[in-house]
């Protein structure tokens, strides 16, 4: 049976938040009453959080992460070991490696892996930027750092054959993650753990 409510606009406001990944239309309901008994001011400074994040938030024009200029933070950062470049799926795994504190290179954002059966293939990612960056000659070692299933492993394999003409290390994290395991997920020091002990890529396809 559907849900009766006593506004239509209610109603919007719960359709809307109910579209958000992870929110069911109880929680969406609950967030709107909870909006709806909160002062003007806290909605309008929501509101106008909501529509910054989406108007002015861009992407680091060197590794593709989210940032409010055209270089992010890390990038820009001259304490940054810019020769070694961490490649991780998205914004959220930038986030996760840099909670352990045990990285301190530079990262690449994919912006996704390869997947045939959600029609994502190597065009749909940021690889033409990677190897762009490697072929300059600053880059000495790339970590591979997605997700351990099969999706990533054949991402990681694409990667290291588009790599392997520029002589560099392709290295990838060690299997402190378990198979399947998402890098967002990992509990920051087994996933910090696999940022150091990380093994070469070409040796971890000969296991």
């Amino acid at each position: 049976m559907n849900q009766q409510y006593p506004s239509v606009l209610l109603e919007n406001a719960v359709n809307e938040l109910a579209a958000l990944p992870g929110v069911g239309r109880k929680t969406a309901l609950r967030l709107a009453l909870h909006i709806l008994r909160r002062d003007r001011d806290y909605v309008e400074r929501l509101s106008s959080s909501l529509l910054m994040l989406r108007r002015d938030v861009g992407y680091c024009r060197e590794c593709h992460n989210i940032c409010d200029s055209d270089l992010c933070s890390i990038c820009a950062s001259p304490g940054r070991d810019h020769s070694t470049v961490c490649v991780v799926e998205n914004v959220k795994e930038v986030m996760a490696v840099e909670n352990t504190a045990q990285f301190h290179g530079v990262y690449h954002v994919l912006g996704g892996i390869i997947s045939p059966i959600d029609g994502i293939g190597p065009a749909d990612l940021e690889i033409n930027s990677l190897v762009e960056r490697v072929a300059s000659g600053n880059v000495k070692e790339v970590i591979l750092a997605l997700r351990t299933t099969m999706e990533g492993d054949t991402t990681n394999f694409f990667l290291y054959r588009k790599l392997e003409p520029y002589h560099v290390t392709v290295s990838v994290i060690a299997r402190g993650i378990s198979i399947g395991d998402e890098i967002e997920y990992a509990d920051e020091v087994t996933l910090g753990r696999s940022i150091i002990n990380r093994v070469c890529f070409n040796d971890s396809i000969k296991t």
